[in-house]
């Protein structure tokens, strides 16, 4: 994250949900899901899909999450910033902090190691664990290969094509190897573990698909093994059901398999979950299972084998369209599973649905020439979206499909309405659509020299029903190659880009106007002015950032400048420019009519910006800086080589988040319910009319110790709270008042005890 004079680079959301296996706990009435997201964990409810808590405080990634043992509204995280933290995940509340003196225990360069770690058990929120000792050295990093065994008496770790398992009450480490290929010449590599949680039996998978049970390993020499096969490639993960009935498995083929095993031969299937499984996790009570997926999605599924849920987070892969904003829903639009188009709400960092674009299923095998969808734009109001989809991308038998979607108002999702196989004899580079409201036009730009004009045509009679799409102009320039296009603000003029060459055409007439050269180079980029900066013309290349007066048909200025991404925003004049510097990319903004910078920024992020986007807020900032008013209309969105999505925040947003924060809360240590937020200012201006009258007196005859622990128990969760007859004889002698006087009350020395853990996560004393 970075921070300079009051505007910040953060994380604005996306993150993998799938990075580490999920936990189900349940309650007495609600079942929730809760998993690793970043530096935060996230907690969601297995009926509705919603995020319900946002567990907030590590600083940096989680690395797992596990349930306390001794009380299941209470789960354990621990993180790359070398802190493992006791959470209430029902109420969003940090219990304990617990700081490793090491932190080779959580992440290491070169060697992994497996310790045991003691939490102490003492009263203070934050606590140093020093008490460490190593258990197996030179383990994989992968969680997934490492296993508890029954009741916690031994540990089991693959790496390789070695098994080893440690017992903890003999102190005995028992090793078994493989060899490297058995006679048929498959791969006997170790790729995950499971231990049955009630009788001695290890589940290993492999990476030619076979599962081996092993049995009798607390003996060196008379161990044995059974072997399983169904999946055709590695096994990805595996994992006992909580009776250890059956044992579930999967991998690349997004088929959730389950073993049953009392009949060796009888397995189950789940197909077509995603993406490829990485993580599987039972509930305490072996009704639900979840599937982790690489596509970073999470399914919920009945022990049934029913899809019950589906938790879809920001789909990271190769992103070839550009980062879009959908103009009905506000929605990041990008490339997510294989030959789809995902729409994310950057809002509330959830997916709302996947397109459906190639409409085949995808084979995930490697090296296999598939459909992916390379282009896309949307109408300036939405209705429409152009889709361009490509195979064979690496050879010379390239198969392309332009589509046009439409947007069905009732089904609240677009349709295909137009298939335009080989639109263009080679493939198609870039496309826009005109933001005139008049007519409906699509542009298109491919490396057979050609730039296509298609335009929409409605029926006479529905003039909707039966709307079509076909080709009106086709424009080329000395036969040069297109590269960019793109309209004016107002959709009269078209510049497209010839190498080195921009001409202008008009839209009424398809009239070439004039031509525009530049520094010697090709064009990367090309963008329009907005607002009053509408008669300028911005180009990059390798080299140079330029702008064109398009009244007067000159040079306006340019300055030497290698920018990688260039964009306006579509609510004011300013535009944004990413510079490759050093390693790092800087951050330009400015305005057309003036080669000034309105506000610059070295290294926002380390490497190449790869995509931007403006995107409209729904209220806009009052931000008094002048170096900030850029940020009031729109918010600026990139993402990096790394596949992380960030934006720029400033101080008065983060105050305004600050603010609403504090809206919703009854004290700053009080963790407040939904129903209080609907009732609570009723109900309190009655309790301040009733107890008006009796409010001096309750403070007579409270002694102010007690006032604190009064209010800290009323507030605090029940299941937080010790037993009712531990605290009812205490609290009721705390009310008496001492005959003798109070001055022999003020000599006398009070007498303190913990009372509850409080919703700040401090110890609250009661005093006597």
């Amino acid at each position: 994250m970075v921070e300079e004079s009051g505007i910040r680079v953060v994380r604005c959301g996306g993150n993998k949900i799938s990075f580490r296996a999920p936990i189900i706990s349940k309650d007495s009435r609600y079942e929730f899901l809760l998993c690793a997201s970043g530096d935060l964990v996230k907690v969601f409810s297995t009926s509705t899909e919603e995020c319900v808590h946002v567990l907030e405080g590590h600083t940096g990634q989680v690395t797992g999450v596990i349930l306390n043992p001794t009380n299941h509204l209470q789960v354990y995280s621990c993180s790359a910033d070398g802190t493992i933290r006791l959470w209430d995940f029902i109420d969003g509340i940090l219990i304990k902090f617990f700081l490793a003196v090491s932190k080779s225990v959580f992440v290491s360069p070169e060697n992994f190691q497996l310790v045991a770690l003691h939490l102490p058990k003492v009263p203070e929120q934050e606590v140093e664990a020093r008490e460490m000792s190593a258990v197996l050295c030179n383990i994989s990093s992968n969680p997934g290969s490492t296993a508890m065994g029954r009741g916690g008496e031994y540990v089991a770790s693959v790496m390789g094509r070695q098994l080893t398992v440690y017992f903890f009450k003999k102190l005995k480490t028992y090793r078994f190897s493989l060899k490297a290929t058995d006679k048929k010449g498959a791969k006997n590599a170790f790729t995950c573990v499971a231990c049955h949680p009630k009788d001695d039996c290890i589940a290993t998978g492999h990476e030619d698909g076979k599962i081996r049970l092993w049995r009798n390993f607390n003996q060196k020499k008379e161990y044995t093994y059974s072997t399983q096969h169904w999946h055709h490639d590695a096994v990805g993960t595996l994992c006992f059901t909580t009776e250890g009935m059956h044992l579930l498995s999967g991998g690349v083929e997004s088929v959730l398999v389950q073993w049953h095993c009392e009949e060796v031969n009888k397995k189950d299937f789940l197909p077509r979950l995603g993406g490829a499984i990485s993580h599987i996790c039972v509930s305490p009570d072996g009704q639900m299972y979840s599937t982790s997926h690489l596509d970073n999605k999470i399914n919920i599924i009945h022990c049934s084998l029913k899809l019950s849920a589906v938790i879809q987070g920001l789909v990271k892969g190769n992103i070839w369209t550009d980062l879009m904003i959908d103009p009905r829903t506000r929605a990041l639009v990008m490339n997510g599973r294989p030959g789809h188009l995902q729409f994310y709400s950057l809002q509330q960092d959830k997916q709302l649905y996947s397109l459906d674009i190639v409409q085949q299923e995808y084979i995930n095998q490697e090296g296999l020439d598939q459909f992916e969808v390379m282009r896309a734009a949307f109408s300036v109001g939405g209705t429409w979206l152009a889709t361009v989809e490509e195979r064979g991308r690496c050879t010379s038998d390239l198969e392309s499909s332009l589509k046009l979607w439409v947007y069905n108002e009732k089904a609240q999702s677009f349709e295909l309405n137009t298939t335009i196989t080989a639109a263009h004899q080679d493939r198609i580079m870039h496309m826009c659509f005109s933001p005139s409201t008049e007519t409906t036009m699509l542009v298109t730009t491919a490396w057979d020299n050609q730039f296509k004009v298609w335009l929409l045509g409605l029926d006479s009679d529905t003039q909707k029903e039966h709307a079509s799409w076909s080709c009106d102009y086709v424009g080329s320039y000395h036969g040069l190659q297109p590269t960019n296009c793109c309209f004016s603000s107002d959709g009269s003029l078209l510049a497209v880009s010839f190498k080195e060459v921009v001409t202008i055409w008009s839209s009424d007439t398809w009239e070439l106007l004039t031509t525009l050269c530049q520094p010697p180079g090709p064009i990367r980029e090309l963008c329009f002015g907005r607002l009053s900066c509408s008669k300028y013309l911005l180009g990059t290349t390798a080299k140079n950032l330029f702008c064109w007066n398009l009244l007067t048909c000159s040079l306006e200025w340019s300055t030497p400048m290698d920018v990688c991404l260039l964009r306006s925003d579509p609510l004011s004049e300013n535009v944004v420019a990413f510079s490759l510097h050093s390693g790092n990319t800087d951050l330009f903004v400015f305005r057309p009519s003036e080669p000034r910078p309105l506000f610059t920024q070295k290294a926002v992020c380390g490497g190449k910006v790869q995509r931007c986007v403006f995107s409209p807020r729904e209220e806009p900032l009052d931000s008094c800086d002048e170096r900030f008013q850029w940020l009031n209309r729109s918010r600026l969105y990139f993402l990096t080589e790394l596949m992380e999505l960030l934006t720029f925040s400033t101080k008065a947003e983060d105050e305004r988040i600050l603010n609403s924060r504090k809206q919703l809360l009854v004290d700053d240590s009080v963790a407040v319910t939904p129903f209080y937020l609907l009732l609570g200012k009723h109900r309190q201006q009655q309790e301040e009319k009733q107890n008006s009258g009796v409010s001096q007196a309750a403070d007579r005859v409270q002694p102010p110790q007690a006032s604190v622990a009064i209010k800290e128990l009323l507030h605090t969760p029940a299941h937080v709270l010790p037993a009712a007859s531990f605290l009812c004889s205490m609290f009721v002698n705390s009310l008496l008042i001492s005959n003798t006087g109070s001055r022999n009350l003020q000599e006398e020395k009070p007498f303190s005890f913990p009372l509850c853990s409080g919703t700040n996560g401090q110890i609250c004393w009661l005093g006597m």
